[in-house]
């Protein structure tokens, strides 16, 4: 693999700069920026305006509506698009899901569901943890029992993320309490607007509502919107769970968040001088960019391996571990470099009238946020277990 850009890979750079210049609103540019919450509506129209450009659907075989870039292009792709301010791809429809019914889905499934994914015509999101079903997910209660055409789906979904705002959620199911347990699952896909469906708000330590429980009582799901086989959903979960710790890395994210701190370093002083100047804590920097920069090459590799057919191996562990490492490890510089001015709370200070220096007003909220970043998908311990097995250490 060449760790260098052609002169045909710097041309497509070009193109998308281009593209996001014209095509990316200032308004949604400065919310990104700043770490500013982004409403529904943003997303929304970002990805219609990526579905109109044909490019809706990056990683998808051109078949299904993708733009068969390669692995190169998509990284330069999520690079600028990061650096440029653009909201990142909701994942669950784009990255999650769709790669699923891609590879496992009927030939129905995949003209239904797919191209509103694309468009932004329909949102999704991921039933999978419940309470005492977390990183130990196998061990799953939501039961589903078929009743001729259809299943009737009951139990309790948590840490749902943008639940609020889905049309469609997959799930892990039960289907065969006597089964070992990761025999008996099934893969779903459900109607959000189905009757006996219920979402209720989980608010975080930022007072934002980001995350929910979803509540099944006595709903119908089609059984043609199962994927693949009763009972093997657990394989099509691995898969999708390799595709979700590609993406939890965030490095296009990390860089453009790096590179705001190494300004806001510039900016705040400490004993008349720049802190970035501080022996310390310009070690700290450097330490997380040399660590950036290793993983951006492991994240090439990954994304080699997926344009060939493989589903993600121990790679998606490491990228999903350090990726989540160096997120955190950038915000708590930013608490560091704010000083005082992070204290207050994000929705507090802006409510009172801010009167601090304007990116202080989010680093606490970012933060508190990005202590999930190391759980879910797995937590970070699960992960190092999965690379020890997998390489048979």
């Amino acid at each position: 693999m060449r760790l260098d850009f052609t002169a045909e890979d710097q041309s497509f750079r070009e193109q998308v700069r281009s593209f996001l210049k014209e095509r990316l609103p200032r308004e949604i540019r400065d919310k990104v920026l700043n770490g500013i919450e982004l409403a529904r509506a943003d997303y929304v129209l970002w990805q219609r305006r990526l579905h109109d450009r044909g490019w809706g659907a990056t990683g998808w075989p051109v078949q299904f509506g993708g733009t068969g870039w390669s692995a190169v292009q998509q990284y330069i792709f999520e690079e600028e698009s990061a650096k440029a301010g653009a909201p990142r791809m909701i994942p669950f429809g784009i990255k999650m899901v769709a790669p699923v019914i891609i590879a496992f889905g009927s030939a129905a499934q995949q003209q239904k569901f797919l191209p509103p994914i694309s468009s932004g015509e329909s949102w999704w999101c991921q039933g999978y943890s419940e309470p005492g079903a977390g990183s130990d997910l196998a061990s799953l209660r939501t039961r589903a029992v078929r009743e001729g055409d259809h299943y009737i789906v009951n139990g309790q979904k948590t840490w749902n993320t943008l639940g609020q705002y889905a049309d469609w959620i997959f799930c892990l199911v039960r289907t065969d309490p006597q089964a070992k347990q990761q025999s008996g699952i099934t893969f779903l896909l459900i109607d959000m607007k189905s009757p006996g469906i219920s979402v209720r708000p989980i608010e975080l330590l930022d007072g934002g509502h980001e995350v929910n429980e979803v509540w099944f009582e006595n709903v119908r799901v089609p059984v043609e919107n199962r994927v693949g086989e009763e009972n093997r959903g657990w394989t099509y979960a691995k898969f999708l769970l390799g595709h979700e710790r590609t993406n939890i890395a965030g490095i296009g994210g990390a860089k453009r968040e790096l590179a705001r701190l190494k300004r806001i370093a510039a900016e705040e002083r400490k004993d008349g001088r720049p802190l970035g100047e501080d022996p310390l804590f310009a070690a700290r920097i450097a330490r997380i960019e040399i660590d950036l920069t290793a993983l951006e090459i492991t994240n090439l590799r990954v994304l080699s391996a997926e344009s060939g057919s493989r589903a993600p191996g121990p790679e998606a562990s490491i990228l999903k571990i350090k990726g989540t490492e160096i997120q955190q490890a950038i915000s708590e510089l930013m608490m560091r470099a704010a000083g005082a001015y992070a204290l207050p709370m994000r929705r507090e200070a802006m409510e009172a009238g801010w009167q601090g220096p304007a990116y202080a007003a989010t680093v606490m909220g970012a933060y508190l946020n990005q202590r999930k970043l190391s759980i879910f998908g797995g937590t970070n311990e699960i992960q190092k277990n999965i690379i020890a097995k997998m390489m048979g250490l």
